[in-house]
Parts: C-alpha cells; sequence; structure tokens
C-alpha cells in the first residue's frame, strides 16, 4: 500500500513538472517582475560517485527552469531556485558484477558498466549579483528520484551488445547536500546566465548503509535565458504610457 502511494506520488510530480515547463512557455511573461525573474536553463552536467570505483566521469545534459526572486532592499541579493526537471548522475565505467544469470554474466564479463541515476533537482540558493554582472550563489539543493540503471555494454563481433538493469529499488528516494556556484550575467538582449555551479551530496546514495559510504557529485555547466521579459517590459511601458496620457491634461490645468 505503502510502495503504491509513493508511486503514484511520484508519477503525479513527474506530470506536475512537465506541464509547469509548459505553461511557463506561455505565461513566461506574467511571472517576470522588477523584483522576480523567470527563465528556462539548461546545459551540461559531469557527475561522478564518491567511493565507487570507476574510471569515467558520466556526462549527460540537464534541463530546467528557475525563479531569481531580488529582494526589493538591495536588488543585489536574491533567492535562486526552481525546478531542474532532467538531470542525470552516477558514474562511467564501474567493475562489472554478477547478474545471477550465467548467461549474462559470461556475455558482459570483460565489458563496461555505466550508472545513470536522474533526479528531478530544487535548489534553494541564496545568490548575490556584483555591479560588473559576475554572480555567486550557494544553498541546499534537494533531489527525488525519478529512475536509475546500470547499462552493461560489451563488444562482440565488432558489435556492441548492451542490457540495462534497473536499480531504483537499491537508491535512496531523496537525496540532498549542498550547491554552490558562480556566474555572469551578459547584458545581451533580455540578458543571458552562464553558470558554473557543483553539487555535493550529503545523503548517501544507495540504501543498506554499505561500506564505505557513497554521495553524490556533479559539475553543472549551464545557461539560463529569461523568458518573456521582454514581453513583460514592454507591457510595463505601454501601461504607464497609458497612465501619462490621463495625468498630463491634469497637470496642464
Amino acid at each position: 500500500m505503502k510502495k503504491g502511494l509513493l508511486l503514484f506520488s511520484m508519477l503525479f510530480c513527474i506530470q506536475q513538472l512537465q506541464s509547469q515547463v509548459l505553461i511557463s512557455l506561455i505565461f513566461g511573461d506574467k511571472l517576470n517582475s522588477p523584483f522576480l525573474e523567470f527563465g528556462l536553463e539548461g546545459g551540461a552536467n559531469f557527475s561522478s560517485i564518491s567511493n565507487q570505483e570507476s574510471s569515467g566521469t558520466n556526462v549527460g545534459f540537464n534541463l530546467g527552469f528557475y525563479f531569481d526572486i531580488r529582494s526589493k532592499k538591495n536588488p543585489a541579493w536574491m533567492i535562486n531556485t526552481g525546478v531542474i526537471v532532467k538531470s542525470p548522475m552516477g558514474a562511467n565505467n564501474i567493475p562489472v558484477y554478477s547478474l545471477n544469470d550465467e548467461g549474462l554474466d559470461e556475455t558482459f564479463a570483460g565489458g563496461k558498466v555505466d550508472r545513470e541515476i536522474r533526479y528531478f533537482n530544487v535548489p534553494i540558493l541564496i545568490k548575490y549579483q556584483f555591479k560588473n554582472r559576475i554572480y555567486v550563489k550557494a544553498g541546499p539543493q534537494l533531489g527525488l528520484l525519478a529512475t536509475a540503471f546500470d547499462k552493461f555494454t560489451k563488444e562482440i563481433d565488432k558489435d556492441d551488445v548492451t542490457y540495462k538493469k534497473t536499480i531504483r529499488d537499491q537508491i535512496h528516494v531523496i537525496d540532498a547536500g549542498l550547491a554552490a556556484g558562480v556566474g555572469y550575467h551578459l547584458n545581451v538582449g533580455n540578458g543571458l546566465n552562464i553558470t558554473l555551479q557543483y553539487y555535493y551530496g550529503l545523503v548517501p546514495l544507495l540504501k543498506g548503509d554499505t561500506t564505505p559510504i557513497q554521495y553524490n557529485r556533479s559539475l553543472y555547466l549551464t545557461a539560463g535565458i529569461p523568458i518573456g521579459r521582454g514581453k513583460a517590459a514592454q507591457k510595463k511601458a505601454e501601461k504607464e504610457a497609458e497612465i501619462n496620457k490621463v495625468i498630463l491634461p491634469e497637470d496642464k490645468n
């Protein structure tokens, strides 16, 4: 019963997040104001697993949306949050292990295993932007597990033979840690944010308290694009112009 409720909750969250991305693209201008910037961001992330024997970094692509909520007293300070809808983590070239199947074990002996773990991540960061448009940010990040699998690969007769094993039941559903980054806000168009950010996981990755304990690590290189900011500014200018048309004649009298 509990597993059924958890699965239902996960499916509901996934559907809601995908819907929010679509809605945000349509109504982006309504989410922007002088103290609130909304946009989409995406890029590459280079992940690894601490205390996991491996010889390769898992390279993936991330995609999500963000909010910069500025302080009214000092706009240089803001809260940077949002949802990274697509965010694969993991590690490449981990040791091949038994699949408890004689045929599969024989097939992939001497091959390689790539581990991929996908989350919906929510950073809640304090961000400060200097006058030269460079900004720094840091704070906690929470992750909700979507799926996880090990991909076994071996080249046989010049063709790659692959097998995917789902390992979601071995991974903790909730991940959490600290994130810190530095970036630059380009003065181009409505502003483009280029960010280099590092995530340091603090919650054990695997269930069962294995020793040594493993944690997620990931380096993000992303570009953030404000959505609807230009349209929102245009609407504001048009509204102010209409107000001035009403006020100016009264001032003349």
